[in-house]
């Protein structure tokens, strides 16, 4: 006679604490990294060219604009029919609220010498690879801009690079028209960035629960079923 099914400890998924603290951290990381390319003042990310212009015509703060455009870009999956994660809302909310404090914070680096604004933009492409990998890592939705290529690129067929780029590059020469500041920075970030979160997210991806090894209880082994069965069986 078989026995109940019993459920093994610790065959959870990892723990939501771990994903939230990690997407938060990224925010945080990203929000400081965009303050640093733009006081840099050697050309921002490609939506912060396009952030940076709309603040110059309305005369918002840089973080108003980018708040606003995000959830903008946002309502733009309503119809494509894509879902937001938590890390989705989070994205807009914290990059949103934390740019204007921290563009306060390293304010003066454009008076920097060319040369060391070099090396903050440099940092601020590094810091943006990471802060990328962590959010996206943790696995809780992507950002909205994300969420905008991916639901064009099920709409159209056409494939993810020529989406991206077309999106990018309207957005830039929106920017530009509006003021926004397009550099070298631009072009390096647009280059860089790709690289650098392929070699960072692999370690910094927190996987789904996948098979566990079976464990003992009550002198017992309980092997785990298979996924698909969604069950524990005892043998």
């Amino acid at each position: 006679m078989s026995r109940p099914t019993v459920a093994p400890a610790g065959v959870l998924p990892p723990p939501r604490l771990r994903r939230g603290v990690q997407l938060l951290i990224g925010l945080v990381l990203y929000a400081l990294s965009m303050a640093l390319l733009v006081d840099s003042a050697l050309g921002n990310m490609p939506w912060d060219v396009l952030s940076e212009g709309v603040a110059r015509r309305t005369g918002l703060s840089f973080g108003a604009v980018t708040l606003v455009i995000s959830a903008l870009v946002l309502a733009c999956w309503v119809p494509m029919r894509q879902r937001p994660g938590v890390g989705t809302v989070a994205n807009v909310l914290v990059i949103g609220l934390l740019a204007d404090p921290f563009l306060a914070l390293v304010a003066g680096v454009g008076d920097l010498a060319v040369g060391w604004r070099v090396v903050v933009a440099a940092a601020g492409i590094g810091l943006n690879g990471l802060a990328t990998a962590l959010y996206v890592g943790a696995g809780l939705g992507p950002g909205p801009r994300d969420g905008l290529m991916t639901g064009l690129v099920a709409r159209t067929g056409r494939p993810v690079a020529l989406v991206r780029t077309a999106i990018e590059v309207a957005v830039v020469l929106s920017g530009i028209a509006l003021g926004g500041t397009f550099g070298v920075t631009t072009v390096a970030y647009a280059l860089l960035v790709g690289p650098l979160v392929h070699v960072l997210l692999p370690p910094l991806r927190i996987a789904p629960a996948g098979p566990p090894h079976p464990v003992r209880v009550d002198a017992t082994v309980v092997r785990p079923a298979p996924p698909e069965q969604g069950r524990t069986t005892v043998v």
